[in-house]
């Protein structure tokens, strides 16, 4: 663990990471137990996955995630 309590790679909560086993994209929302929370861009079920299948989003994943959350943002009642 990093001096943050987090592994090398796995980005902090608000960051954009990848679920290493089937390629889903999410915000990082925190810690469950050992595992890291995600949730979708634009909303959605949080899933667990383990630390060691998190990856860091590329520039243009992140660009995508981001535009996914500001259309979905749109789109709510005010």
């Amino acid at each position: 663990m990093t001096g943050e309590g987090r592994e090398p790679g796995v980005p902090g909560a608000g960051g954009f990471a990848v679920d290493a086993r089937d390629g889903r994209v999410g915000r990082v929302t925190g810690r469950s137990g050992p595992n890291v929370r995600l949730r979708p861009p634009g909303g959605g079920p949080e899933w667990d996955c383990p630390p060691e299948a998190v990856r860091p989003a590329s520039p243009g994943v992140v660009l995508r995630a981001r535009v996914t959350e500001i259309n979905r943002e749109g789109q709510l009642p005010r």
